[in-house]
């Protein structure tokens, strides 16, 4: 199967873009060459597995095939220039499709020139760090400029993310789903003229993703003539269920009983986001403002896969507003009142 690309990057399958950058940073810090001068064999060894999986799962054409055929299966994709950044030394590389770039270029997007030959890793101070808006870091050398070289003259700038809201319902958050969305964008061709191009974009929403998770798809914003293009930011909002309320990974529902039920015992049925039928008996004496808490019928943890919340029933109990005589002092003598 070849390299683990998450295990490497210390991420989960569900990690976002955010989450691989922050995760490149902190590993690419740590096993840079230049830091580990006692043992730069493994140091490098390292370091270039942590640069090639970075650049396997940046890339979200990349990841798709990653994650259906592993390592290998980049190695048959055809040279890429589309996703991301283009190859630097990918294309000359026969049918071997997946090249990874040299691992110092990549670490020079992120950091600029090597921040260790201004005296160790911890000298941020004297290097002055600063992120560019993307989130990496930059402010060193001509190199930090380096992966924006196939646009000619001066640096481009990278406008802000454009985000959308992606509505779905609670039962596609409960199950995950697939969703396509037809995207329309203006690039600039080769010739600097602005064109209209449309694509298709896919998202796996994964069961239990809250509602602000971010899905970022580099590159896919609109394109100003002498910018880069802007990434296409998806933000997962959800609809009202008319039944179910979601509080974190808990769901609730609100219950109405009658007093007879309440005091003489009931059952709750309810169908399930994925459509099970759930029968709960209820017991207890139910007082108003009772709570049952019925446990793993919530909402998949998205980070913690096979566990769930809980189902949290809440009673509300509707009183008789008048009673016969007859009732009333049947019901003193059931209660011995």
């Amino acid at each position: 199967m070849g390299m683990d690309y998450y295990n490497i990057l210390k991420v989960d399958k569900n990690a976002t873009e955010d989450d691989l950058k922050k995760s490149y940073r902190k590993l690419a810090m740590k096993w840079h060459p230049d830091k580990n001068r006692d043992n730069k064999k493994e140091a490098e060894a390292k370091f270039k597995q942590i640069s090639e999986a970075y650049e396997g799962l940046s890339d979200p054409q990349r990841r798709v095939i990653y994650d259906q055929y592993g390592e290998e299966g980049l190695k048959d994709m055809p040279p890429s220039g589309t996703g991301g950044f283009p190859f630097r030394n990918g294309s000359g590389g026969g049918s071997k499709g997946f090249n990874p770039r040299n691992a110092e270029d990549i670490f020079a997007e992120f950091f600029g020139s090597s921040p260790f030959e201004f005296g160790a890793a911890g000298a941020g101070k004297s290097t002055g760090f600063q992120s560019d808006g993307r989130g990496m870091f930059g402010g060193f050398s001509s190199k930090e400029n380096m992966f924006r070289s196939y646009s000619e003259g001066a640096a481009p700038r990278k406008p802000p993310p454009v985000e959308s809201k992606l509505p779905c319902t609670l039962a596609e958050l409960y199950s995950g789903s697939t969703r396509k969305m037809k995207i329309s964008r203006t690039v600039v061709d080769a010739n600097g003229r602005q064109t209209q191009e449309s694509e298709i974009l896919t998202i796996d929403v994964k069961p239990g993703w809250k509602k602000g998770t971010k899905i970022t798809f580099p590159d896919k914003g609109n394109e100003q003539p002498g910018q880069l293009p802007a990434d296409l930011v998806f933000v997962i909002d959800e609809k009202p269920h008319d039944l179910y309320k979601r509080d974190g990974n808990d769901l609730i529902v609100n219950q109405k009983v009658t007093l007879a039920e309440a005091l003489g015992g009931t059952s709750v049925s309810l169908t399930t986001l994925d459509g099970r039928n759930l029968s709960i008996d209820v017991t207890d004496i139910i007082s108003p403002g009772y709570e049952l808490v019925v446990p793993k019928e919530g909402m998949p943890i998205a980070k913690e896969r096979g566990k769930w919340g809980d189902l949290r029933i809440i009673f509300e109990v509707k009183f008789p507003t008048r009673l016969t005589p007859e009732q009333r002092a049947g019901l003193k003598r059931a209660l011995g009142g």
